[in-house]
């Protein structure tokens, strides 16, 4: 989780442009997110590796333990291939830098909601990328989405 407020902004506006959308919850810790998603069970969570108390990587391993049909998607600035592979390893449907998100944000939350693989194009070269796996329901790890309709 990113406790940058301006970022928040810009993420909650830019999922709210669509109407299939609905954040349904913001959480900024992981532990908080863990706990979120399992009460919630959203069709997507939004997640970034430096969260406090737990980091993303541990949250995305203890979110498929309470809620497996949740989606997740990273939203982080770390570009290490070692942490992007992990979170993919970990259940992840995506990993989008935070520099791409104005661009990027939207067609990965489409594309990871679909059951595919999205990676920035920034990341993209450096890894081998297998068919996606399967999830449903939606929670940004600062945020909570639900799908309306339209998007599945």
């Amino acid at each position: 989780m990113d406790d940058y407020e301006p970022w928040h902004v810009f993420v909650s506006t830019k999922l709210q442009k669509e109407p299939e959308l609905r954040i349904i919850g913001k959480v900024f810790e992981g532990l908080d997110a863990v706990q979120q998603a399992q009460q919630l069970r959203p069709d997507l969570i939004l997640l970034d590796i430096g969260l406090p108390r737990v980091n993303g990587i541990e949250a995305a391993r203890r979110i498929r333990e309470v809620s497996p049909k949740s989606k997740l998607l990273f939203v982080s600035e770390d570009r290490s291939p070692n942490v992007v592979q992990e979170a993919l390893s970990n259940g992840a449907g995506g990993y989008v830098l935070k520099s791409d998100a104005e661009s990027e944000l939207l067609p990965a939350v489409k594309t990871v909601l679909e059951g595919k693989r999205f990676i920035s194009a920034m990341r993209a070269g450096h890894f081998l990328v297998t068919t996606t796996v399967s999830a449903t329901q939606t929670m940004l790890c600062w945020m909570m989405i639900t799908v309306i309709s339209g998007m599945r």
